[in-house]
């Protein structure tokens, strides 16, 4: 059974930093893609950053660009997003998924989310 489970949310000020992570087990063999999304009061969730676990490939949304870092540590089952230079309209709800292909819009399995909110 897979299971996707987030922590690091928290408070950050804007301009600050949080690091979240995502725990996966029992991904199938053909979940190669793990992403993160967020859902913001008022919005519909959007997808932020994917990384491929088949070739390392990362993908950002233009908005996180140049202040989010996705990443894997080298045993392969936490998936990390490094959040730098945090602004107000980064706070939402933040959802790890894992699918098959980073290039997909949704994924197939989501873990519970865990909330970031960015304020003074």
């Amino acid at each position: 059974q897979v299971d996707l489970v987030e922590s690091g949310g928290g408070l950050a000020q804007p301009g600050g930093s949080l690091r979240l992570s995502c725990a996966a087990s029992g991904l199938p063999a053909d979940y190669l893609a793990v992403g993160w999304f967020r859902q913001a009061p008022g919005n519909q969730r959007e997808g932020v950053s994917c990384i491929s676990i088949s070739d390392g490939s990362t993908y950002y949304t233009s908005s996180v660009k140049g202040r989010f870092t996705i990443s894997r540590d080298n045993t392969k089952n936490t998936v990390h997003l490094q959040m730098n230079s945090l602004k107000a309209e980064d706070t939402a709800v933040y959802y790890c998924g894992a699918g098959q292909l980073c290039s997909e819009p949704d994924c197939d399995t989501w873990g519970q989310g865990t909330q970031v909110t960015v304020s003074a």
